[in-house]
Parts: structure tokens; C-alpha cells; sequence
């Protein structure tokens, strides 16, 4: 999780304190309003006694004198007999004083002071509230942070930074339940809208599923990371994570590792071989050939004894191909001639591992018409595959969705008509 900590930056000082024009004090004439915007109000008077050295404050603070102004204001502070504007007025000055000498904690508690006073308009308060958001996360004050910021939501007049804020509060303090759950409101609420979901929105919410060890959670984030976000990485966090649920058959593991190598995600030696054996074992010596050839080609067997291992499996699989290929047209002319689709399913799946598109497709598509296939999850995502390859994009996205019956291949399926609009 990328730990960006918000700095409060001169940017932000009108919000984190009114600043002097805004606290008001163009002039303290004892018995008249100390803000000339707000002559209306006349309890908004500052006491006689109070005049004299929250001037010389004010003068300090506009010259820039901030040690000098915080030691007029705790002479202030110190003063019996003040009314509830003469402390409303300090704590304005007190708060732009602090914030403007970076003791954000002091700042924070005059800022709040002020803010529960009753003498900020409507305004002023939502500006307030999301200052104190900021503020408080800036001195780690994290479930302060929190607390404004969700009022500032709640309001309806949090920004994009804002939502940011209140998710990484909630992460910095170590509530992954938190985190999960502002998250997850935060991401859905995007999407429902139409919007596309803020990157780091979904890597708080990868992180703190990893965090609380929920497998399901992760690979649910990382499915909408791979939806708005496709960057390699996250195709292959999302689909290594599939690769090692615990329901995986030989035949979903195979699947599996055809999206990977489709993305480009297929990395570890061990994984090249496990593809090919597999394939060699479902009947489809082609498709071993030609991931054995592109680990190769690639690099990926490092080490002398896996190479030696991989070249000779190869050689294996060239054999079983050649072989394979010999007997491809009688095979077919037999699956055209059955009265269910299997045959033609198998004979469609040999044809993808030799790259022949057309052919693979015209075999899919026979054998899925016809019906009568023992597996038809598999049959349809095969000719979702075969139509994408073949460059067919609407046509394999209406075969991916017509996936059902194996909750293993659904997911697959789903995934890869993702590919296919991205591609």
C-alpha cells in the first residue's frame, strides 16, 4: 500500500484557520461588532479589556511575528472575564498561530474549539470540518481524522482527497474491517455511479484483505483491479490466485494457465512444464509443443538440468504432435459423422494448440450446436477462445457469459471476455 501522507501546505491554511481577514479583526471599538461582515450579529463584540492585546496579536501575527502573537494570545488566555466571542476569537487566533508555527496538535484542539462554539456559518463549518480531517492525520491523530471525515461525506461535501484520507486513517491505524468496509462502500458507490474506481481505493482494499487473510476478498479486489486497472501485475496476482485454489481440477488448472499465457503472465519454469504436461495428458500434444518452445524462447528454464529436463519433454511432445496431426483429418471427418458435438469438441481443442483458428472454431462450433458434450462449460469457453482468437470479440463474449454449470470455468469465463474487450 502506497503510503501517501497528506502535508498540510500553505494551500490549505484558510481552511485549517480562518486567517486574519476571516477571524475579523479590522478594529476592537469596545461595544461594537469586531467583524464588519457580520454586523448583524451583535454578539460577535469583543470585550473592553480584551481589545487592547488582541490587537497587538493581530498586529504581530499580519507582520508575520508568530512567537510574538502566540505570547500576546496566551496573555489573553490567561485574562479572566472573557465572553464566549472573546474565546471564539481567541481560539481563531490561536489556530491560524499554531498552524503557521506547525503545531498542528495545539492547532487541532483550538480549530475544533472554534468550531463547536456556535460562531462559524454554514460555510466556514463544512471548510472547518474537512481542515480538521487534515489536520488530525497529519499528526497521526487517526480516529479524529476519521471522524471528520466521514462528517464531511456524510455532508456531501467531501472531495476525492478527502475519501482518500478517511481510507488511509483507517488503514494506518490497523483496522482492516475498517479499511474493507469504507472501501468497499467507497469503490461500489463509484462503480454504481458509472465511475471508475480510484486505483488506490482498491489497493487499500487489496491490502487489507490480505492483512485479514481472506483469500475470496483478495481475489474479488484484484478482479476489479484487473477490470479498470490492467497492468500485468495484477493479472498475474489474480490469476496465481486462482491457480491455487483449492478446488482446481486438471482441467480448470489447464484453463487457467491458457489465460495466463494469453496475458502474458506465465513466469515460473515449473509452471511451463506443469502446462505442457497437462495438455500432453488431456490429449493435446500441439499446445505443449508450443508453450514448451515459448518457454524456451523466452528464457525461462534458467537452470541447466530444467532446460535439459524441458527440451526433452519437448522433443516428446513434437513426436505426440506430429503423430496427432497425421490422424487430425480422419478424426474429423469421424466427429462431423457423430451425432453429438464431443468429438468435435476434442478435435476444435487439438486445433487451438496448433493455432488453427478457423478450423478450431468450425469444430467448437459444430460440437456445441449439436450438443450432447460431456462438459459444456468447457465447450463453450474453448469456442469463446477460438472465436476471440479468430477475431470474433462480440461473438466470444456472448460464448464467455454462456458459461455455466462449473464455478471454476464461469470464473475463467468472466475473466476472459474481460481480456477480450481490453484486447
Amino acid at each position: 500500500m502506497r503510503n501517501h501522507i497528506m502535508k498540510v501546505t500553505p494551500r490549505l491554511f484558510a481552511a485549517l484557520a480562518l486567517g486574519v481577514a476571516a477571524v475579523g479583526i479590522t478594529s476592537f471599538v469596545p461595544g461594537k461588532p469586531a467583524v464588519a461582515a457580520d454586523e448583524k450579529k451583535d454578539k460577535n463584540t469583543v470585550s473592553k479589556a480584551l481589545a487592547k492585546p488582541l490587537k497587538a496579536a493581530q498586529e504581530a501575527m499580519q507582520a508575520k511575528k508568530y512567537p510574538e502573537a502566540l505570547a500576546k494570545l496566551k496573555e489573553v488566555e490567561g485574562m479572566s472575564g472573557k465572553s464566549p466571542y472573546d474565546q471564539h476569537l481567541l481560539n481563531e487566533m490561536l489556530g491560524f498561530t499554531y498552524v503557521r508555527t506547525q503545531n498542528y496538535p495545539e492547532a487541532a484542539k483550538a480549530l475544533e474549539a472554534g468550531l463547536n462554539d456556535g460562531f462559524l456559518d454554514q460555510g466556514e463549518t463544512t471548510q472547518r470540518i474537512k481542515a480538521l480531517s487534515q489536520i488530525n492525520y497529519q499528526i497521526k491523530n487517526y480516529d479524529k481524522a476519521i471522524e471528520f471525515g466521514n462528517r464531511a461525506i456524510k455532508g456531501g461535501f467531501a472531495d476525492d482527497e478527502m475519501s482518500t484520507l478517511v481510507g488511509q486513517a483507517y488503514y494506518l491505524k490497523g483496522d482492516w474491517k475498517g479499511t474493507l468496509k469504507f472501501e468497499e462502500n467507497a469503490v461500489d458507490s463509484e462503480i454504481k455511479a458509472g465511475k471508475q474506481p480510484k486505483d488506490q481505493a482498491l489497493q487499500l482494499l487489496l491490502s487489507s484483505c490480505v492483512k485479514l487473510e481472506d483469500t475470496e476478498c483478495q481475489t474479488r479486489t484484484l478482479e476489479k483491479l484487473v477490470a479498470y486497472y490492467p497492468k500485468p501485475e495484477y493479472w498475474q496476482q489474480l490469476l496465481y490466485s486462482l491457480y491455487q485454489s483449492p478446488s482446481q481440477t486438471d482441467k480448470s488448472q489447464l484453463q487457467t494457465f491458457r489465460l495466463m499465457s494469453e496475458v502474458d503472465v506465465l513466469k515460473r519454469p515449473e509452471d511451463y512444464t506443469e502446462m505442457a504436461q497437462l495438455a500432453i495428458e488431456q490429449g493435446n500434444p500441439g499446445e505443449a509443443q508450443r508453450i514448451l518452445e515459448k518457454g524456451l524462447q523466452k528464457g525461462v528454464f534458467a537452470d541447466p538440468r530444467t532446460k535439459d529436463k524441458n527440451t526433452r519433454l519437448l522433443e516428446s511432445a513434437k513426436k505426440a504432435a506430429q503423430t496427432d496431426q497425421a490422424s487430425l483429418p480422419k478424426v474429423e471427418k469421424d466427429a462431423d459423422a457423430s451425432a453429438t458435438g464431443d468429438k468435435n469438441v476434442g478435435v476444435g481443442l487439438a486445433y487451438l494448440g496448433y493455432q488453427q483458428w478457423d478450423k478450431a472454431l468450425d469444430q467448437l462450433n459444430k460440437g456445441v450446436t449439436k450438443g450432447g458434450v460431456r462438459n459444456d462449460a468447457e465447450a463453450r469457453l474453448l469456442l469463446g477462445i477460438a472465436q476471440l482468437k479468430s477475431g470474433k470479440k462480440d461473438d466470444a463474449v456472448k460464448s464467455f457469459k454462456a458459461v455455466k454449470g462449473d464455478a471454476n470455468l464461469e470464473r475463467l469465463a468472466e475473466l476472459w471476455s474481460l481480456h477480450a474487450k481490453q484486447a
